[in-house]
């Protein structure tokens, strides 16, 4: 629990520009550092990395509690539906945030709420699930894959080294990210669309359809170079700083 809620906490801090960016090459109108100002790499950097707190807690304990009892595939679904709880108010934030709908956190969940109530924190909730379902069952699947071959490769050896796992987390992420790319713009397009002066999107197969149809399919693999830092980045810490905390935290309980 609290290994998992640190390190994702510290790693999306870290990495929070380059999220920013991502958000700003998926946007409708093409929106960029010029249009929103420079600010807008940290706009909510503190705030919403406090999410990420919960969310890898969530994350990281329902993994680790039902891995052995339904499997890794199962145990991972189940950790990124959990953890959507926290995750879809944070992307709802913080990507208005950076595409300048909102100038601070105080002003943004004032505002959403007063304007759309508690359902206008869960937007885009559906393409957001779809995204990160896939998303960490790809990524816990093929850390766990990735682990055990490691291990089994030298009997003598029982954990994994810092660098190991986040060769390991960025591996797994750069996997999954490729495969959920296009869901990815789907929900950054739902979720600013207060940013855009074009004809809302219906819902997000409206969204995929009109991006496919208006601007290409490769439209939906925009800020992919972006996201593969950040996902590469974030993972490869989380995983490495789980690993750690896991590790310190264990040696507490021994020798107490």
């Amino acid at each position: 629990l609290i290994a998992g809620g640190a390190s994702r906490s510290i790693a999306q801090m870290a990495l929070y520009p380059v999220d920013a960016l991502r958000t700003l090459a998926q946007t409708r109108d093409g929106r960029t550092l010029a249009d929103v100002g420079t600010n807008a790499l940290v706009r909510g950097c503190a705030t919403t990395s406090f999410f990420a707190l919960f969310m890898g807690s969530i994350q990281f304990t329902i993994f680790g509690a039902c891995r052995d009892k339904i499997g890794p595939l199962f145990a991972s679904a189940a950790g990124a539906a959990g953890s959507c709880i926290v995750s879809v108010p944070q992307e709802v934030i913080k990507q208005r945030l950076v595409t300048g709908v909102y100038g601070s956190f105080r002003e943004a969940v004032f505002t959403i709420y007063k304007n759309e109530g508690i359902t206008g924190f869960y937007s885009a909730w559906k393409p957001t699930m779809a995204r990160n379902v896939p998303f960490v069952m790809t990524t816990f699947v093929t850390m766990d894959f990735i682990k055990q071959k490691w291990l089994q490769r030298d009997s003598q050896k029982h954990e994994i080294s810092i660098a190991e796992n986040m060769v390991i987390g960025v591996s797994s992420a750069l996997v999954a990210g490729l495969l959920t790319q296009p869901i990815d713009v789907v929900k950054t397009r739902m979720m600013t669309q207060a940013a855009s002066t074009q004809i809302p999107y219906n819902n997000a197969i409206d969204c995929l359809l009109t991006v496919i149809k208006n601007e290409g399919f490769f439209t939906l693999y925009s800020g992919l170079k972006q996201r593969s830092v950040y996902m590469g980045g974030l993972w490869g810490i989380t995983f490495a700083l789980n690993g750690k905390f896991q590790q310190m935290l264990h040696n507490q309980r021994v020798m107490k």
